[in-house]
């Protein structure tokens, strides 16, 4: 018999009924030379400190740090996981074949190796890879199965990373607790939430000590045109005052007035954190909610495998395209164009360079129907990011007008304005846009999709529709002073902070740029969500509104810890980077486990010499 083993008991029943398997036993499934059973997520952990040394059961300095000399597992406790896991063990030692039906990733890699690990599972492995949950995806993957031995390197970055988070988790929360808290207060450090928190920490900072100054700039409304003189700027708003006064009895002559087209690409597809981004601004929702509610879809079969870091898809998606959208019905009215020519296969979505386990989140053409209150939202959202993706791009006329206003035996002073008018919605359309239409109301993200050569005109470009004007005309104006106030950061909310943990802390809005630094970036898109939760848990961050704002808990840890290794997002994204390279076979996940022992052992050796007494109270 072939043992299937999955990740949960409801993907067994899919597979199962599949294979043929239709004989319900107690924990598995059983039928045509099949057996279908599952884990509970994790069924094994790594053991805990007293686990390897019975004295680390009790938290002393002097025994600090703690670093076994191997690293081993354990079951979780709880009589549901024990007895599931009986059940594995027994038909894990019969069967002639597993085959490995976890979630294709980093994480549900982890959780079957170590089942199979404690099983001591002996025969040969194959792994099932697929990218949804479809019967057409799951008989597709079973005709495509591989040698286990081919995801080695994905189980060492997972175990790496579990490692890491042991070594400096346990042992960093320990120092700094013994060390520095009043009895009883745990200071929960870790390798990623630590410089998450550092984060809203640095943020809440720079807004406290803001100080806000003014500006005051000349305009002068012409034809219900507002110009600007980018030239005449002061701190002084009596120099501008004095400016009104020499250009009002004056009139306003239009120099030149140039028109060109710009475009603007449509948004890119979703990765997990840009959909929890977009959700975040739409709705409010946490990232865990998000996380939860693709999960669902995923699990429904009408979106693809949600934990993913990249917004391509593979080439070979690309067949696929027309017969997806084909049976996207509540959507045909939108998809019928498309469909009556030949699909875009743009680089710009289709990169095999950017994909490596998994392609971005797109609907599978299963009916959503199956779907209920949120979960309808969010597909919505998805099926039109899907759609928009390949309608060509959306075209505005973008006017830049120069005009002068002449003094006498003075340089002439300066204005200009500019308008954006789009003229063929392109994209658009998916979202009810029309030609000609001014203020237009923007998806997230799609700023940074026109064309380089345009952005700067088209950033400082108010999307306003201008009058004809044309050069040489003159006519009276109505100079006035605009005072403007420098406006503190804004405090973070789970978006910009899921942003700011991609892009290792950088502020960064170009798609480009942030697809690069995401081999950068502190934690996993499948693990940001739950770090933060974990931070509000721990009473270090609350939530005002969709602001999060640390508490004096929180800014107090941060204060207390002086290494730059436990609290930089910057160098917590360079081991995040080690991690993605291990899952390369580019890095040894040996040497990866030696520099956070290291590491740990050098941050302990700092924080006991501390001779300051500091205390948190």
């Amino acid at each position: 018999m072939k043992l299937c083993i999955t990740e949960k008991p409801s993907v067994a029943k899919d597979i199962a009924a599949l294979l043929g398997a239709d004989v319900k036993r107690d924990g598995y499934f059983e039928g045509n030379g099949y057996w279908v059973s599952w884990t509970y997520g994790h069924l094994c952990c790594l053991k805990e400190p007293h686990d390897y040394n019975e004295m680390w059961k009790r938290w002393s300095l002097g025994q600090l740090p703690m670093i076994p000399p191997r690293f081993g597992i354990k079951l979780l406790p709880g009589e549901s996981y024990h007895r599931q896991f009986k059940v594995l063990e027994t038909l894990c030692g019969q069967a002639e074949s597993i085959i490995n039906c976890g979630d294709a990733g980093q994480e549900g890699e982890l959780i079957q190796r170590w089942v199979m690990q404690k099983a001591r599972v002996k025969c040969p492995v194959e792994r099932l890879w697929i990218s949804s949950l479809t019967d057409e995806s799951i008989r597709e993957g079973f005709k495509h199965l591989a040698p286990q031995e081919n995801y080695e390197n994905l189980y060492f970055a997972g175990l790496s990373r579990a490692i890491g988070d042991w070594v400096l988790g346990l042992n960093a929360t320990r120092l700094y607790t013994l060390k520095y808290s009043s009895p009883g207060n745990v200071l929960s450090v870790g390798r990623v939430q630590t410089p998450t928190l550092a984060l809203v920490v640095a943020r809440q900072e720079e807004i406290d000590n803001f100080v806000p100054k003014d500006t005051f700039e000349l305009h002068t409304m012409y034809r219900g045109a507002d110009f600007t003189s980018s030239a005449n700027k002061s701190d002084n708003e009596e120099n501008i005052k004095a400016m009104v006064e020499k250009t009002k009895s004056h009139p306003l002559t239009v120099t030149d007035v140039t028109k060109k087209e710009t475009t603007e690409t449509p948004p890119k597809l979703f990765d997990l954190t840009s959909l929890q981004v977009e959700a975040n601004k739409k709705w409010g929702w946490t990232a865990d909610q998000t996380l939860k509610h693709i999960q669902s879809l995923y699990e429904k079969k009408t979106t693809t495998y949600p934990r993913v870091d990249t917004t391509y898809l593979s080439e070979d998606i690309y067949p696929k395209i027309p017969d997806i959208l084909r049976r996207m019905t509540p959507y045909a009215s939108l998809t019928a164009p498309l469909l009556a020519g030949k699909i875009n296969k743009s680089k710009k979505i289709f990169d095999n360079s950017k994909v490596t386990d998994h392609h971005a989140i797109i609907p599978t053409g299963e009916s959503p129907t199956v779907l209920v209150g949120d979960e309808k939202k969010l597909y919505h959202i998805i099926a039109q990011r899907f759609i928009a993706a390949f309608y060509p791009r959306a075209k505005y006329d973008l006017t830049n007008v120069t005009a002068q206003v002449e003094l006498p035996d003075e340089k002439p002073v300066v204005f200009k304005t500019s308008g954006r008018v789009m003229t063929d919605a392109g994209w658009r359309t998916v979202y009810g846009e029309k030609p000609g239409e001014a203020g237009l109301q923007q998806p997230r993200d799609s700023k940074q999709n026109i064309d380089k050569e345009n952005e700067e005109k088209d950033a400082a470009a108010e999307e306003v529709m201008l009058p004809e004007f044309k050069a040489g005309e003159s006519g009276p104006h109505k100079p006035k002073v605009v005072k403007k106030t420098s406006q503190p950061p804004k405090p973070y909310t789970e978006g910009t902070l899921l942003r700011a943990m991609e892009s290792a802390g950088k502020n960064v809005d170009d798609e480009e740029l942030r697809e690069a630094l995401k081999e950068n970036g502190i934690g996993r898109p499948s693990t940001r969500s739950a770090i933060i939760e974990i931070l509000f848990k721990r009473n270090y961050l609350v939530r005002r509104r969709k602001s999060i704002i640390p508490t004096e808990a929180g800014k107090t840890l941060i204060a207390t810890i002086q290494e730059p290794l436990l609290k930089s997002a910057a160098l917590t994204g360079i081991w995040e980077n080690k991690l993605r390279r291990i899952e390369r076979g580019q890095y040894q996940s040996a040497e990866f486990i030696a520099e956070i022992k290291e590491m740990i052992t050098r941050i302990t050796n700092s924080v006991l010499s501390d001779n300051t007494g500091a205390r948190i109270r």
